[in-house]
């Protein structure tokens, strides 16, 4: 089961869990949501390590799954000396409060989760 392969941890101790900052939740604005790693201990870039991707899925209050909203992907990782950041920013429309959910990949350690509440005001 591919659930028991993902893993968990405090992203202030770990370099692999996605950091999900909520930048934009107001009624009747588009919700804006700030994935990265490494925001306390950075994460490899090279061709052998790197995180190749983050996926970003909402769940809204009283709908019975989570949906996929955004997937950013990484693709430069040491060539011609051009490294990508790991961060990107996921836009999607919502009035409805929920749960945030993502996921990155680390082609050395797998998948990482985290969590948050996304609260509209």
């Amino acid at each position: 089961m591919l659930t028991n392969t993902v893993q968990k941890g405090d992203w202030k101790s770990e370099k692999h869990v996605p950091i999900i900052e909520v930048v934009q939740a107001t009624k009747g604005q588009p919700v804006e949501v700030k994935l990265s790693v490494g925001k306390e201990i950075g994460h490899p870039n090279t061709y052998e390590h790197y995180i190749g991707w983050f996926k970003l899925f909402f769940q809204p209050e009283g709908f019975p799954k989570p949906i996929e909203v955004g997937s950013i992907e990484f693709k430069a990782h040491g060539e011609g000396e051009v490294l990508t950041n790991y961060e990107g920013t996921v836009k999607f429309n919502t009035e409805k409060g929920g749960k945030l959910f993502a996921l990155s990949y680390c082609n050395i350690h797998g998948l990482w989760e985290n969590e948050e509440d996304l609260v509209i005001e």
